[in-house]
């Protein structure tokens, strides 16, 4: 909702549209800074614009993620305080040994940062930050580092903890209506995609739609992390946010595989009436807006009838037709349990939940990918300060500590040069700003309260900005910039010549940092791509690898979140890149096929136990060559045999739900890995 502050619109003259939540946000920051500056200059600490610089920095729009964050942050200041204490009175008569452990320390905070991935990442992105913020500008004057460092700890203890008590107080805000809103988000965009991949569109879509789906999925998780920190007694319980997780990852790859069974029918003709009237039903249910939770069931239930009218009559395209009314009844199973999940978010007691692991969502975690992020912020912070001592440039302490805080704010991307090239625009776009505030308004003001009433103005606008989630980039440099450059002091210091060497120092610390960005980083995003590819092709072998210890729920977890990097990188791959033969939906559904056939191995006879075995190793074959080649490898026929006979083998058992279950997934992992393949010759008689 905006409000519109404007009379009568004038012909040519637009109108002024102000979001009030924005405008909360830019309020709430404005009180927290000037709370900050009121402590911080009654105790007299040097730095009083670090403080303030802090409260923007740390500022957030979603108002209760300040509490779980300020845990993590207060332990990365004083981690990185406690560093710098150790590190620099120690080796302050080796400065090159100094820069070198500096650097070191700063490069694994960030391998650690980027491997965590949660907002736990906070606590090590802070230690990196505020150790070298702190220790970098008194390199070259290390006597009083202790009274140094304890100061920018005052400073930003102050700062966070003022900017979370007015932000709790003015913004209070809790995880749960929003976990059930970005779920009901999810749930209507799978209902949609889903209608459109039964109706024949889902290769076009796929790409389209994947990366926003898996990206919701784990998000929840993150969301999920501040539930103990809600205000209200925490109605939402963990375990059920995990149970809506490990549904909600469940709906991509059936549906998917739904339309690939129909697919398939449609191809040779084979879509019975009955089939087709229940397609059609189910489509018109996902689009529907009203469409009710007992419709749904009613669906349900006629998929599972359909499904065991065509499993008693054995031809492949009975089978075909069985697969995709399972797979229909299991995707709407679970965009129904997810409804009921997403509707008991917030309502008191515990979940009674059945099979379902309680297992917190794994995310996929990258050793390579995190050290590569860690080694180019060391060598980048290394080089930075090798340019300093070789110039003998009195600010280029300064500039080393802007190098390191852009550096560190944005290590976690596989390309952070455009981002920085837009942080350069918007830092000298700030200069006049700044200049006037410092030559022409701050000599006539007097006192803190005019103080204040005069920032009042340029923090509001550069806060508004921050709350508008299109222009919150350009926020940061704004603010470095402003503050940085008029330097708060206990004294006013209308100084020129501080002011350019001060600005100097802002700009080359980001040019160095753009340019080492683009010599390190810049070609990072695909290698990146292959390198997740790779690692899932990697743990699907492990999966279908029958030596191997058996953790489904994890494995599915970890499919997902990676489904959604590799959509989230795939847009830069030109059109004959190999990443685009790397089907990463197809890959999630053998993935899921090859979970029942290992459940199965324990609950059949030692002839069928036999065949499932083969094609596991098959599979398993198939992924380790994929891994080793670092491309797609073609399945060889003697896996289609394999396939043949074990689903033959297993025809010819009892009925039980195990076996069930177990042919379902051969038949899904015949069609996903021979799609072209003729239809298997079944031996066991109706």
């Amino acid at each position: 909702m905006t409000i519109a502050l404007a009379g009568p619109v004038r012909p040519g003259i637009p109108s002024v549209h102000i979001d009030p939540q924005k405008l909360l946000f830019s309020l709430s920051n404005l009180i927290a800074g000037a709370l900050t500056l009121a402590i911080v200059m009654s105790a007299s600490l040097p730095r009083p614009w670090w403080a303030i610089l802090t409260v923007y920095v740390t500022a957030q729009p979603m108002a209760g993620a300040f509490r779980p964050k300020v845990l993590y942050r207060l332990g990365g200041i004083a981690t990185g305080a406690f560093m710098t204490l150790l590190l620099v009175p120690n080796l302050q008569n080796s400065p090159e040994l100094l820069v070198l452990c500096m650097s070191a320390w700063t490069g694994f905070c960030i391998y650690l940062a980027v491997l965590d991935r949660t907002p736990r990442a906070f606590l090590f992105q802070m230690a990196a930050f505020s150790s070298a913020v702190i220790s970098f500008p008194y390199l070259d004057d290390p006597i009083n580092i202790f009274e140094t460092t304890i100061s920018r700890v005052q400073e930003m203890v102050v700062a966070i903890l003022c900017v979370t008590a007015v932000h709790g107080i003015l913004q209070p805000w809790s995880a749960t209506p929003f976990i059930r809103s970005r779920a009901r988000s999810f749930l209507d965009h799978a209902q949609r995609w889903a209608a459109e991949a039964l109706a024949n569109n889902h290769t076009k879509l796929e790409d389209e739609h994947r990366r926003v789906l898996a990206a919701d999925v784990t998000e929840l998780g993150m969301i999920a992390i501040h539930l103990p920190f809600d205000q209200r007694w925490a109605p939402a319980t963990r375990q059920r946010v995990t149970a809506l997780q490990q549904n909600l990852a469940s709906v991509l790859p059936l549906a998917s595989a739904a339309a690939n069974r129909l697919d398939l029918l449609r191809a040779n003709s084979e879509l019975s009436p009955d089939l087709a009237e229940l397609h059609a039903d189910v489509s018109d249910w996902l689009i529907r807006d009203d469409a009710s939770i007992e419709s749904g069931t009613s669906l349900v239930r006629r998929c599972t009838r359909l499904a065991i009218e065509a499993e008693g009559k054995h031809t492949w395209a009975d089978l075909l037709t069985a697969s995709a009314c399972i797979r229909m009844a299991e995707f709407l199973g679970a965009l129904i349990a997810s409804r009921r999940l997403t509707d008991r978010i917030g309502t008191p007691g515990r979940p009674r939940l059945k099979s379902q692991s309680s297992e917190p969502f794994a995310l996929a975690r990258d050793h390579g990918v995190a050290a590569m992020a860690g080694l180019a912020t060391a060598a980048a912070i290394m080089l930075y300060c090798a340019v300093w001592i070789l110039l003998a440039w009195p600010n280029g302490s300064a500039t080393a500590a802007f190098a390191a805080l852009i550096t560190c704010s944005f290590a976690a991307q596989d390309d952070p040069a455009p981002v920085i090239g837009r942080y350069l625009l918007a830092t000298l776009k700030t200069f006049p700003l700044a200049a006037l505030y410092l030559f022409v308004i701050l000599p006539r003001v007097d006192g803190y309260e005019l103080l204040i009433i005069t920032l009042t103005p340029a923090l509001l606008w550069m806060g508004y900005i921050q709350a508008d989630p299109k222009r919150s980039p350009e926020a940061l440099p704004m603010f470095s910039c402003f503050l940085v450059a008029m330097g708060f002091l206990a004294r006013f210091q209308a100084d020129f010549a501080l002011f350019i060497n001060t600005g100097l120092a802002q700009v080359g610390g980001i040019v160095t940092t753009l340019a080492v960005t683009k010599l390190f980083r810049s070609t990072n995003v695909l290698w990146t791509a292959r390198r997740i590819v790779r690692a899932n092709w990697a743990e699907l072998a492990q999966l279908a690898d029958i030596r191997r210890p058996f953790t489904p729920e994890r494995w599915t977890a970890s499919a997902m979140d990676r489904l959604g990097q590799v959509a989230a990188r795939m847009a830069i791959a030109s059109p004959g890149d190999s990443l685009h033969a790397a089907d990463g939906l197809a890959d999630l559904r053998i993935g899921r096929n090859i979970i029942p056939l290992r459940q199965a191995l324990s609950h059949v006879p030692y002839e069928a136990r036999h065949r499932l075995a083969s094609v596991l190793a098959g599979v398993r074959d198939i992924y380790m060559g994929r891994w080793r080649e670092g491309h797609v490898v073609t399945p060889g026929r003697e896996l289609l045999a394999h396939i043949d006979v074990a689903l033959n083998a297993l025809l010819a058992l009892p009925s039980n739900e195990n076996r069930q279950t177990a042919i379902h997934a051969l038949v899904g992992m015949r069609c996903n890995l021979f799609p072209d393949a003729p239809a298997t010759p079944l031996t066991v008689e109706a």
